[in-house]
């Protein structure tokens, strides 16, 4: 099997690296073509355009920033449906539309494609260690096809048919972000009535409070580099994705909407190429506190991936 990847950023790049260590043969793409460095120097072989990838592999995973992207690699000049779809396989790994994706998926499996969503969650440091967990929808037929590919980065989650991946990744970042901005909020309410950070993220760790982003993410607040790994750019556009299916689905969205609001406060205020976390730097600021700790905090890009003892790639 030939596996093709098109979006080589920070996450992709380290997936596909972890595909290549599993023994796959690979053709790889991205429009920037220094992006392509990493894998061309473990054996995978560049390609010229999306249309290129599928026609070159078995199955294409795809990892791009968004909508309009995805969009291009599928619809557009060079795409993939320039050229015969029959008997190849699409996983999408992009944070997406699901309405989009559908139609997408229709398209693809419409020229003979067998089409796979399976959106990530976890850091960076997952993508490193080959243990992201990943929504996957779609057939299980073609679920099945490409299962080796899919667990070669990481833990298949099954949500049912294709569309459902993105679904889940959604809601899953609603929460996520939700949470990352109400972290700040309580964080400062503890150190301004006497609790010290380090002293309340032992406490809160294991209780009612608990979360992947508290455990997780706190410790790049003590740092103070608020973890660029995961910028507001792709927070921004997760939650104009997330406001746009709750508005499909009619669904009451205040506290989204509220949240989104402290993530453009914090985009204008320090770049939309700052950390995430910078969501609870506005809070530090506005109340004119700090929240570093001392320590050896490890940033999620530094994580070493057991099987080469080489330090993921940034």
């Amino acid at each position: 099997m030939i596996v093709g990847f098109i979006g080589l950023g920070t996450m992709g790049r380290n997936a596909a690296l972890n595909i290549r260590r599993a023994g796959f043969e690979m053709v790889v793409y991205d429009i920037r073509p220094q992006s392509m460095d990493a894998l061309t120097a473990v054996g995978a072989l560049p390609a010229t355009s999306p249309a290129d990838v599928l026609e070159r592999s078995d199955v294409v995973v795809t990892m791009v920033f968004g909508p309009r992207e995805i969009e291009q690699v599928v619809r557009g000049e060079n795409g993939f449906l320039t050229i015969s779809c029959a008997g190849k396989y699409w996983v999408d790994m992009t944070t997406s539309s699901p309405k989009l994706m559908r139609a997408l998926a229709a398209e693809f499996q419409a020229k003979g494609g067998g089409p796979v969503d399976a959106p990530v969650t976890g850091s960076v440091d997952a993508a490193i260690r080959g243990d992201m967990p990943m929504f996957v929808g779609g057939t299980d037929a073609d679920v099945e096809a490409v299962r080796p590919v899919i667990e070669a980065m990481g833990e298949l989650r099954r949500v049912g048919p294709y569309g459902n991946g993105y679904v889940a990744k959604l809601v899953n970042n609603q929460l996520w972000k939700i949470h990352a901005a109400a972290i700040g909020e309580a964080m400062v309410t503890a150190k301004l009535a006497g609790l010290e950070p380090e002293v309340w993220w032992r406490v809160m760790k294991g209780g009612a409070a608990d979360s992947f982003v508290l455990q997780h993410d706190v410790p790049s607040i003590f740092a103070g580099h608020y973890d660029p790994s995961f910028p507001i750019a792709l927070c921004l556009k997760d939650l104009g994705l997330i406001e746009e299916l709750m508005t499909e689905t009619g669904t009451r969205n205040e506290l989204t909407r509220a949240t989104h609001d402290r993530f453009k406060l914090a985009g204008e205020r320090y770049g939309l190429s700052a950390g995430e976390m910078t969501v609870c730097k506005v809070i530090e600021d506005d109340a004119n506190v700090a929240l570093r700790v001392a320590g050896d905090w490890l940033a999620p890009w530094d994580v070493v991936h057991a099987a080469d003892g080489k330090t993921g790639v940034r």
